[in-house]
């Protein structure tokens, strides 16, 4: 069921290649990055959560709960999946989707797909991938469909050192949902001016 996964939005990351600041705050068409992520997330989950640490204050108006890191020295991606799964026991979920603030135009179908892979494997994960012409496919981690019950096992994973997410995935036998990427890759992440420019021809909107 739809309530029984929550979104999670990873919004670590510093614009430091556009001028610094929160990536999820600038500006595409008229809107920031984090509205298009929350409207195109809103829909496939029961609710949604927002990972980033720092003065929580400053997404006030996005009407979102902020969680940071549980982690001591902002030890990666896979830390904002564990604050995400402790928000998600909180709730009573039984899993969450994570995604990418930083990724405006990933797919609309992205959980049905993500959960539908892990049902086909009976696996507990499932990542999002594309084609890839010379490795046959390549994931996307940052996109992925996580179960609350192995909160305890990432937890430790990382206090034992643990940072590639790939690497804690597979021990758990992870499947895969494949996604096109034509005419472009909906996992796209926008790290640089020009990325952005890209993004709004792809949207249709104007560049601000």
């Amino acid at each position: 069921m739809i309530s029984d996964i929550l979104g999670v939005i990873l919004a670590g990351g510093r614009a430091t290649r556009m001028g610094g600041g929160d990536k999820a705050l600038l500006d595409l068409g008229g809107q920031t990055l984090l509205t298009r992520v929350i409207r195109r997330l809103s829909h496939q989950v029961g609710g949604m959560m927002l990972n980033a640490n720092g003065d929580p204050a400053r997404f006030a108006e996005y009407g979102l709960p902020v969680r940071a890191d549980s982690l001591p020295d902002h030890p990666g991606p896979l830390a904002g999946v564990l604050a995400g799964l402790d928000w998600a026991a909180q709730q009573g979920a039984t899993h969450i989707v994570t995604v990418a603030a930083d990724t405006p135009l990933f797919p609309e179908d992205l959980v049905a797909r993500l959960t539908a892979a892990a049902r086909a494997k009976h696996a507990p994960i499932a990542l999002a991938a594309t084609p890839d012409p010379k490795r046959g496919f390549v994931r996307h981690p940052t996109f992925g469909l996580w179960p609350v019950s192995l909160r305890d096992d990432l937890r430790a994973a990382l206090i034992g050192g643990m940072r590639k997410i790939v690497i804690w995935t597979d021990a758990h036998n992870a499947a895969t949902a494949m996604f096109e990427a034509d005419p472009y890759d909906p996992f796209y992440n926008l790290n640089a001016p020009e990325d952005m420019i890209r993004a709004a021809a792809l949207l249709g909107v104007e560049r601000t």
